[in-house]
């Protein structure tokens, strides 16, 4: 039965990579804990259903972190939804779940980030710039080339080689021409040698920036920051999402309990009756 599995697991990763348009390091995350799982669980029939037992896997990765634990379980489970399509019905038992803490996202303030720009050279000024003005992944921002560029917005492609367009603005434009016409970059925004610059060089660039002004910061920050700065000046959820590229409003939520603390921390320092005499 479970040489069975190991084809139906092949048919997801091709569904996934073909039909979803998922890169082929993403289809790598889903496939690893597949298999792991299928080695180290129980298959078999009962009562007339099909039975994955997944106790020993569920042992077996139970160190790992709460969020590791709960993303591999979350592959299982898309994979056996997909095996409900092709009416394979399949019962799981032993996942027991894992209830991880949210986090929330912790932004740069506006005047740190102007801070930040004013001991930024262009390049650092540039990067900076692009993330915190369209709320760039870095990865998306390494891959950014000249031809993904308007006057009016620039063309993103992010997970899932999903497109999207973010409205540019002046500054960004302006900065942007400048650099080009000094650098003459060939194909991506940023290169050294004809190559484009490697996720960790630009995130080098950030972390160095931000070091000046004994900030350690990360380029996600910047992401967070325009997110959140977006909320607090009455940006509509449902567009915010839309121009982080989110998958869902549920990702973007997270920045509606941040936008709550800060009002509530705002109250708290703020109103008479709040204050302690």
């Amino acid at each position: 039965m479970k040489e069975d599995f190991f084809k139906l697991i092949d048919q997801y990763l091709h569904y996934l990579q073909n039909i979803k348009k998922y890169s082929p390091l993403t289809v790598k995350t889903y496939k690893a804990p597949l298999l792991d799982m299928l080695v180290q669980s129980e298959l078999y029939e009962e009562d007339g259903r099909i039975i994955l037992d997944i106790t020993k896997y569920r042992i077996k990765i139970s160190r790992q972190n709460n969020k590791t634990i709960n993303k591999k379980l979350s592959t299982i489970r898309s994979f056996l939804g997909f095996l409900e399509t092709k009416n394979i019905i399949i019962t799981l038992t032993g996942a027991n779940s894992v209830k991880s803490a949210q986090t929330l996202p912790k932004p740069l303030s506006t005047d740190k980030i102007y801070e930040a720009l004013e001991n930024a050279d262009e390049k650092q000024k540039l990067i900076v710039l692009l993330i915190y003005s369209f709320g760039l992944r870095i990865s998306e921002l390494a891959d950014l080339k000249l031809s993904h560029l308007n006057k009016t917005h620039i063309t993103v492609t992010g997970k899932g080689d999903k497109q999207r367009q973010i409205p540019s603005n002046k500054t960004v434009n302006e900065l942007l021409e400048k650099y080009i016409e000094e650098k003459k970059p060939k194909e991506f925004i940023f290169e050294k040698n004809s190559k484009k610059y490697t996720i960790r060089q630009l995130q080098y660039a950030v972390e160095k920036l931000f070091k000046k002004i004994g900030i350690k910061a990360t380029p996600h920050q910047l992401r967070h920051s325009f997110a959140t700065d977006l909320l607090n000046n009455g940006a509509r959820i449902n567009d915010i999402s839309e121009l982080l590229g989110h998958s869902s409003l549920k990702a973007t939520g997270i920045y509606t309990k941040l936008n709550t603390n800060i009002k509530l921390k705002q109250y708290n320092t703020s109103h008479p009756l709040s204050k302690k005499k």
